[in-house]
């Protein structure tokens, strides 16, 4: 799929069957430790119908500098034609972080994105995992692990 861009600098895939593209910086920012900035990098696209990005974070500035995408992901959507910028944080508690101009600092994601129909009803279907969330999976009713394991109650046995 071809997607007409603007850009000082194309985004590109580091490897082959990469899903990501890298953004780089088109500012030099420092960021200072916790705090955030938002990033242009010169970028704009036009994404056809159907279709949307999104901006993620790079995992080597995460877990090397504590450098994350506040928003992540942030979405782009096919009828934005302005500046991707990224919404940059610096989760260090100690270290400030520089970028430069042309520092990798984000990855651009492009998938179809289907258009929902929401349909109102009076009850939703059964299913396995029903309404358990936020870290239910792996866990019984009584917050005892489902693989026998200590939970972080330590209500088994063995952890008494």
């Amino acid at each position: 799929m071809d997607v007409p861009i603007i850009a000082p600098a194309l985004p590109a895939y580091a490897h082959p069957g990469d899903a990501g593209a890298d953004l780089v910086a088109a500012e030099a920012v420092r960021l200072e430790p916790g705090e955030r900035a938002l990033v242009g990098t010169g970028v704009r696209i036009a994404l056809p119908e159907g279709f949307a990005a999104f901006v993620v974070p790079r995992s080597g500035l995460a877990a090397k500098h504590g450098i994350t995408v506040v928003n992540a992901p942030g979405t782009i959507d096919a009828g934005y034609r302005g500046e991707i910028k990224v919404a940059l944080l610096n989760t260090d508690r100690r270290a400030a972080y520089d970028i430069a101009v042309g520092d990798r600092i984000a990855q651009l994601i492009v998938m179809p994105v289907p258009r929902a129909r929401f349909v109102a009803v009076e009850e939703l279907p059964d299913s396995v995992r029903g309404a358990g969330g936020f870290g239910s999976t792996g866990y019984t009713g009584d917050g005892s692990r489902t693989d026998g394991s200590p939970s972080a109650t330590g209500s088994s046995e063995e952890s008494k």
